[in-house]
């Protein structure tokens, strides 16, 4: 497979999916919400953006199975034979969507050998991109404007670090974590968003010391890594790998430029 021509395709899915969520984000009328047995949202836009998802990465790979949020899951003695899969999020940020703070996202990626090597995020209602393929970059564009290439930051020592928290799911731990970095300032964000601003250098660091879902990261994490940053278990010290076991739950993590020893273990 060409990664590069495979991530044009996956942004033009990507891109429709965004256009029939905001087709809904629009009419508050059609804003009909369900409840999952996590208690999480589920709304007309999430089930339409994974409908559109599904069938365009069927036609483009058909011998490559979809792992996504609102579709049935595969079963763990199928899924441990996947040497490649898709990881779809059809709406990362439900929470922000019903909102309307416009922070939530399309999530799409492509996992080889339980390592992201391809990932799109995108923000429709700020028609801001980030996406990536292994050896060819990472890149940010907002509308159609110019594609710019990103990095992470090179922390300082000079100045605070700058550290990006969920805007709907903050936790006494992450508090802790803040506090324990000495000079910090602190941004909120929703959605995968808040990995893209460590892949881009707004922020240093996001400590995620709460719980998340594969699909939630695994397109984001393939922007991070092709940045040159690190999205890391906190009791490994290890890279999140993706359908490597039975549960679909992320470790608690750390996204980042550069980690430090003493971020890890003491902060699960």
């Amino acid at each position: 497979m060409d990664l590069k021509k495979t991530l044009q395709q996956v942004r033009d899915a990507v891109a429709e999916a965004g256009a029939a969520i905001l087709e809904i984000y629009a009419d508050p009328e059609r804003f009909e919400t369900e409840h999952k047995t996590d208690d999480s949202p589920l709304t007309a836009a999430d089930l339409a953006a994974n409908r559109l998802l599904v069938a365009r990465l069927q036609e483009m790979t058909p011998d490559i199975p979809i792992l996504s949020e609102e579709s049935k899951q595969a079963p763990w003695h199928e899924r441990r034979h996947w040497t490649e899969c898709w990881v779809v999020d059809p709406l990362d940020g439900t929470r922000e969507f019903l909102k309307r703070n416009d922070e939530f996202t399309v999530n799409v990626a492509l996992v080889r050998d339980h390592r992201p090597v391809l990932g799109v995020v995108y923000a429709p209602a700020l028609q801001k991109w980030y996406f990536a393929a292994r050896h060819e970059g990472a890149w940010r564009q907002v509308g159609s404007g110019v594609l710019d290439r990103i990095q992470v930051a090179d922390p300082k020592a000079d100045r605070p670090w700058q550290v990006v928290g969920s805007r709907s799911h903050n936790t006494p731990q992450v508090d802790a974590f803040v506090e324990a970095l000495g000079r910090a300032e602190l941004v909120v964000m929703g959605s995968s968003l808040k990995l893209c601003l460590v892949a881009d250098g707004t922020a240093d660091v996001y400590p995620r010391l709460g719980p998340t879902s594969e699909w939630d990261t695994c397109a984001a994490q393939a922007v991070v890594e092709a940045a040159g940053g690190q999205v890391l278990n906190v009791e490994t010290g290890e890279p999140l790998t993706y359908n490597a076991r039975e549960s679909l739950l992320n470790p608690h993590f750390i996204a980042c430029a550069r980690s430090r020893p003493d971020w890890f273990k003491r902060s699960t």
